[in-house]
């Protein structure tokens, strides 16, 4: 769900809310794939719903404060000109960056970028993006005693490497008080 509203409102933490039932199903609470199946429809469909929106009545944006302000025509004019440059690969770049990819909709919707150009990429990034979220923290569920062990182990190689640094600085530190530069 919060897939879906991720493409309204970004800030959302849908990556969260993914990698726990792909955590859940690697312990054998829930299924993997229902949790990418049901993600995916929900972002594709919400961010195609922006989309056809934001193609609609993208217009009105134009008009009012935020036309004045921000979406001014010269502005809405370059946005379409690099949907035109950058288009299908461009979409599809720009979903799999969090927090971007809620935006990248609704320009395309206001830019007038033909459906196919749009919806393509978005569902293909969409794949991408969820299927490898969920993929990787489902193999985390499965094998966490073993990320536990392995955390352990370099947690342990950092406090070491701190402890060398810290008792360098202060060597530093007591020399350069001792022999101050000139």
């Amino acid at each position: 769900m919060l897939a879906a509203v991720e493409n309204v409102f970004p800030p959302v933490p849908a990556d969260v809310a993914v990698s726990l039932g792909a955590f859940l199903s690697g312990r054998g609470v829930m299924n993997a794939w229902l949790v990418f199946i049901l993600t995916w429809v929900a972002n594709v469909g919400s961010g195609a719903a922006v989309y056809g929106l934001a193609r609609r009545h993208g217009a009105l944006v134009s008009r009012g404060f935020l036309g004045r302000h921000i979406f001014t025509p010269q502005i809405v004019a370059h946005i379409a000109e690099q949907y035109r440059r950058h288009g299908t690969y461009g979409i599809f770049l720009s979903r799999l960056l969090p927090l971007w990819r809620g935006v990248v909709m609704p320009f395309a919707g206001i830019a007038g970028v033909p459906p196919w150009r749009a919806l393509i990429p978005l569902a293909l990034a969409s794949a991408v993006y969820y299927g490898a979220l969920t993929f990787l923290v489902s193999r985390l569920g499965t094998n966490l005693d073993d990320v536990v062990r392995m955390i352990r182990r370099v947690n342990s190689v950092l406090a070491i490497v701190a402890g060398v640094l810290v008792v360098v600085i202060v060597i530093w530190i007591v020399r350069r008080r001792r022999h101050p530069p000139q």
